[in-house]
């Protein structure tokens, strides 16, 4: 092999990341002009966060790209999977584990009810649509716990393929737009509380930009009950990946109870980091560099949500069909109605709050 041919994949993986990090700037310039501007219906710029601006410049891209096959020449270079597992790691630096504990009880109730109940549901419904138990599991995972960063982590379970990541991912995204302003606006009309409106939020859309975005719209407190609620679901990953790991590990194993080795192997070692980031910043070692973490891992999900768009292919989309995302739709309503109730209960009646 000669030194010309030992240059090439470097500079194919050295242009992949000049493409991604050029368009993940590029995503940030316009999330930061959007800040300002005054939307329909009263919703704040704000709300239209840096995932979508970085998903569509990818898909953008991606399209240009592929008919002169330059997509194919910098594929070396686009890391989805690094930069999302960094962000990943970096989300757990902000997840306070007593503050969950001890102010937000309701919140850890209603996660646990919805997470179950979600998960459950959409893995059935899956099957009786004769979905691929992978991605059912991914699928489950997404609506059922956080969105796209479940869906990484049980993608890491279960030995997902990325094309069915990515469709996920993408499901999820276009979902959670449009509930983010349908979501708030219902909770208006039927005069919901601040709490409950916030606990519905959190407990049912997706992607935690979205579910800012919809508090924002609402109110300041419902935002407040949003965020905690979303965060105490963001810190079942790990619980939720490590069984995953286990129940796959076993179907592999034609239904027995799987070795420790298997389950290691299986197991997505970042949400170890997640977890251990997640304990340092509880006790308060991590307090200092805290704007920095956040700031890091905003830029490692908007270069991995850059990532994911370039690699998004509508065939592979039409390929899979209509069924997964009538799956998704009827457990997304599923979801809907049984986040509404339950935060209706536990916030009205069992663990009210005071706001």
């Amino acid at each position: 092999m000669t030194p010309q041919t030992n240059r090439i994949p470097w500079l194919r993986i050295l242009a992949g990341l000049v493409l991604t990090f050029a368009l993940a700037v590029l995503a940030w310039w316009i999330t930061k002009k959007i800040y300002a501007v005054s939307l329909p219906f009263g919703i704040p710029g704000k709300a239209l966060e840096y995932p979508i601006w970085a998903v569509l410049l990818g898909i953008a891209t991606s399209l240009i790209l592929r008919p002169v096959k330059g997509l194919d020449y910098v594929r070396p270079g686009i890391k989805t999977e690094l930069f999302l597992k960094i962000g990943l790691v970096l989300l757990g630096a902000s997840i306070n584990l007593k503050l969950l504990v001890t102010t937000a009880g309701g919140a850890i109730v209603q996660a646990l009810i919805l997470i179950t109940c979600v998960f459950l549901f959409t893995y059935w419904l899956a099957g009786r649509f004769g979905l691929d138990d992978k991605l059912r599991a991914v699928m489950s995972a997404a609506l059922a716990v956080c969105g796209v960063s479940a869906a990484i982590a049980a993608a890491g379970s279960v030995l997902a393929k990325k094309e069915q990541v990515t469709y996920v991912v993408a499901l999820v995204i276009v979902v959670a737009l449009p509930m983010m302003v349908l979501a708030p606006l219902t909770a208006g009309a039927m005069g919901l509380t601040d709490a409950v409106a916030g606990a519905w939020f959190g407990g049912n859309i997706d992607t935690t930009a979205a579910v800012i975005g919809a508090g924002t719209i609402y109110s300041e407190a419902a935002q407040q009950v949003a965020s905690i609620v979303k965060n105490t679901q963001n810190a079942l990953i790990g619980v939720m990946a490590f069984l995953l790991a286990v129940f796959y590990a076993g179907k592999t194993e034609g239904g027995q109870r799987p070795g420790a080795r298997l389950i290691w192997d299986r197991f997505p070692k970042f949400v170890l980091g997640f977890i251990v980031a997640s304990i340092l910043f509880t006790l308060g070692w991590l307090d200092t560099g805290k704007d920095v973490i956040n700031a890091l891992r905003n830029w490692a999900f908007t270069l991995a949500f850059v990532s994911m768009g370039l690699e998004f292919a509508f065939g592979e989309m039409k390929r899979m069909g209509w069924k997964p995302v009538s799956v998704f739709l009827i457990a997304t309503l599923f979801n809907t109605l049984l986040a509404l109730g339950a935060a209706w209960v536990i916030f009205t009646y069992l663990l009210p709050i005071t706001l």
